[in-house]
């Protein structure tokens, strides 16, 4: 497949990662109805994908926080960490303002505009299957690759 025959959103992610120097490996897949499946697909563990989650701050801005797909992000570490209160995530329509991916693509690489990165600790040192910016793709990454891309903040984000 030619880089052309890509979805938009594909290949912004894709030119954000080559202008970050950060390797992708770009996967087409199916649509799949759960995690487990969605591994399966890839034939990795469910361990090993990772979603992105968008959250909305007080002040309207945006941040990003990547967390392995089988762990529940824990709310209360991310507002102690941030010294806030509230936070929220956005509707579908508000997380494509935010970052021009819709969800179930949604990735920092290439989002637009590039909010700040949080990644959870337990990732650090793993190669994930993350969204791509487009539908029917996945992204594999090396985690520590992304942290550095980004200037992420790595904390214990989960349950």
């Amino acid at each position: 497949m030619s880089e052309d025959d890509l979805p938009d959103g594909v290949r912004r992610m894709l030119a954000a990662a080559n202008d970050r120097g950060l390797s992708v490996e770009l996967r087409v897949r199916p649509a799949a109805r759960s995690l487990p499946e969605a591994a399966a697909i890839l034939g990795i563990e469910p361990s090993d994908i990772a979603k992105t989650l968008v959250v909305r701050l007080p002040d309207g801005e945006h941040l990003f926080v990547v967390v392995g797909g089988d762990a529940t992000f824990s709310w209360p570490k991310l507002r102690g960490l941030l010294g806030v209160n509230k936070l929220s995530m956005p509707d579908a329509d508000g997380a494509l303002a935010a970052t021009g991916y819709e969800r179930g693509t949604i990735t920092p690489i290439g989002s637009e505009p590039g909010w700040p990165v949080y990644v959870d600790e337990r990732l650090r040192g793993r190669r994930v299957a993350m969204g791509a910016g487009g539908h029917g793709y996945s992204a594999f990454v090396e985690v520590d690759d992304l942290i550095t891309a980004f200037g992420a903040e790595v904390a214990d984000l989960v349950k």
